[in-house]
């Protein structure tokens, strides 16, 4: 069975979406829990627009925040370089926890993808990579997974946890947290 080639967007559709992007960043930017109607209305387009471009509102932040997730990922062999693998791990989580206490985008993209249980590859690869140094370095236990870990991090980045009094950021706390984190993922913390 021959296949047809898959033709290019039209600039109109292209037009859309970067309208789109546009309106949802400057909207989650002023306030997080932006409706994806109001973010269609500011970029004015219809509802079917929006949701044939991002079906959801995870996909739709994976898209805006596409940039800082990838100085995210990119950051992971660097941190490599430069740490050893916990160490480097912990800069990595102290990282997205950071984006998060200053209103970042990574950490509500990874956050939503977290969420609703979907998976952001180059962020699970990322951390994949972290592990397998720790692993092979004989620092992390061997069944420590990527997504549980990541899944397991997602604490550091949830304001409303993350807060001391409801609006001043609580960095101890998410300090604390990650410790507990990276300690039980030591190899030598099996009972």
């Amino acid at each position: 069975m021959m296949r047809t080639p898959r033709r290019a967007p039209r600039s109109d559709a292209r037009e859309n979406r970067a309208r789109i992007i546009e309106a949802a960043h400057t909207a989650f930017t002023g306030d997080p829990s932006a409706s994806l109607q109001a973010i269609a209305r500011a970029a004015c387009v219809g509802q079917g627009t929006m949701y044939r471009h991002f079906p959801d509102r995870e996909a739709l932040l994976l898209a805006v925040y596409r940039d800082e997730l990838d100085a995210l990922v990119a950051a992971a062999p660097l941190l490599l370089r430069a740490y050893g693998p916990l160490e480097a791990l912990r800069r990595w989580f102290e990282r997205l926890a950071a984006d998060a206490r200053a209103n970042g985008g990574a950490s509500l993209a990874v956050a939503a993808a977290t969420r609703a249980g979907r998976r952001h590859p180059p962020v699970v690869a990322a951390v994949e990579l972290l592990l397998r140094a720790g692993k092979e370095a004989g620092q992390v236990r061997q069944d420590a997974e990527a997504e549980e870990v990541l899944a397991l991090g997602s604490c550091l980045w949830r304001t409303d946890d993350g807060r001391a009094d409801g609006g001043t950021p609580c960095p101890e706390r998410s300090t604390r947290m990650l410790t507990v984190i990276i300690d039980g993922l030591r190899a030598d913390a099996r009972p």
